[in-house]
C-alpha cells in the first residue's frame, strides 16, 4: 500500500503526540502509557510517517490490523512486543475494522538520562531490530510484561512524589531485562531458523571471500551481510552471539583470518598481497588483526609451519 505522505512528521513531545492522536492530556510530560484500544487513527493520519523524539515499547495484538515500523508492516495476529528508539520511522495502516489490544509505552530520553538506564539502554540491540524480528511472547511472558506495564500505569495514576520517577524507571529497567531474557529464549526456541540463517551467513561470506570481484569493493561489512540474509544488523549480531559466542563483526574477522591462513599455507603470496586480496586497504590493518586473533604475525604463522 502506498503511503500518503513520504515526508515524516516530527513529534517532539508526549503532549504533542497526545494532541495529534486526540488522546486526553498526559499524566506526565515525559512518559505515557496508552491502552491501545483508545488509540484511534484519524483518516487524515493513516499511512503518514512519523519520527518520534522518544522511546516506544509496544505490546499489541489484533485480529485484522497492521502497524508499520521502518520500511515494512508487522502483523499482530499472535501478538508481539516491538521496540523503537528515538528518530526511527514509524507509520500506521489502520485498516477499517481493525482493533488493537495491549499497551504502548512512550518515554523521552530525558526521563532516564540521570539514571544508569540512560546509558545502559543503548546495549539493548532490539531497539534497532526490524519489523519481522518482533519478540513473540509465551503466555507466561505476556503475564510478566503486561504486569510490569500495569504497574507503570498505576504509578502514573498515583499522586506524583519524589520517588515516582525512581520507581517508574526501575520498572522500565526490569521490563527491558525481561525482554532481553525472552529474546535469548526466542533465539534458542527458534534454533532451527537461526541455524538456517547461520548457514546463509557462512555461504554469503564464503562466496564474498572467494570472489575477486566482490573483494575489490573492500572488506565485507555487517550491514552488507545482514542485507544479504534479510535481517537487521543488530539482530544478526545478537543471533550470532547466541549461536557462536561472537557478534557479526567478530564472525567476519574470524572468517577473514581462516581465509588468510589458507593463503599463507597454500600460496607464495606476500603478506601485503594477501591483505589486498582479502580487501584490506592497508596491509598493516591485516597484520594487526591477524596478530590480535592468533597472537602471531602472518609471517610468524607461516614460518611456524615450515
Amino acid at each position: 500500500m502506498e503511503k500518503k505522505n513520504n515526508n515524516p512528521s516530527k513529534i517532539s513531545s508526549i503532549s504533542q503526540f497526545h494532541s495529534l492522536f486526540k488522546l486526553s492530556k498526559p499524566l506526565h510530560p515525559m512518559i505515557t502509557l496508552i491502552d491501545n484500544t483508545s488509540l484511534v487513527i484519524d483518516a487524515s493520519l493513516t499511512n503518514n510517517a512519523f519520527l518520534l523524539d522518544f522511546y516506544k515499547i509496544s505490546y499489541k495484538y489484533s485480529t485484522n490490523g497492521k502497524m508499520g515500523y521502518g520500511q515494512g508492516y508487522y502483523d499482530f495476529n499472535e501478538g508481539g512486543l516491538m521496540f523503537t528508539s528515538p528518530n526511527q520511522l514509524i507509520f500506521t495502516d489502520n485498516e477499517e475494522g481493525a482493533e488493537y489490544f495491549g499497551y504502548t509505552l512512550f518515554f523521552h530520553p530525558d526521563f532516564i538520562r540521570n539514571y544508569p538506564l540512560g546509558k545502559n539502554i543503548k546495549k539493548y540491540g532490539f531497539f534497532s531490530y526490524d519489523t519481522s524480528e518482533a519478540l513473540h511472547l509465551s503466555d507466561s511472558e505476556k503475564t510478566i510484561i503486561t504486569g510490569l506495564l500495569k504497574s507503570i500505569d498505576n504509578e502514573l495514576h498515583n499522586a506524583i512524589d519524589e520517588m515516582s520517577q525512581d520507581v517508574i524507571v526501575s520498572y522500565i529497567d526490569v521490563l527491558l531485562n525481561y525482554s532481553n531474557r525472552f529474546y535469548k529464549r526466542q533465539f534458542i526456541t527458534r534454533k532451527t531458523i537461526s541455524s538456517d540463517l547461520l548457514l546463509k551467513v557462512e555461504e554469503t561470506l564464503d562466496n564474498y571471500l572467494n570472489n575477486a570481484e566482490t573483494l575489490k569493493r573492500g572488506l565485507p561489512t555487517v550491514d552488507f551481510l545482514a542485507s544479504q540474509i534479510n535481517v537487521s544488523s543488530h539482530y544478526l549480531s545478537d543471533m550470532l552471539r547466541n549461536l557462536t559466542g561472537q557478534n557479526a563483526q567478530q564472525h567476519i574477522h574470524s572468517k577473514l583470518i581462516e581465509k588468510s591462513k589458507d593463503f599463507l599455507i597454500t600460496t607464495n603470496l606476500s603478506v601485503a598481497e594477501i591483505a589486498y586480496q582479502l580487501g584490506f586497504e592497508y596491509p598493516q590493518s591485516f597484520s594487526k588483526l591477524f596478530k590480535k586473533k592468533t597472537s602471531l604475525t602472518p609471517l610468524e604463522f607461516k614460518n611456524a609451519l615450515n
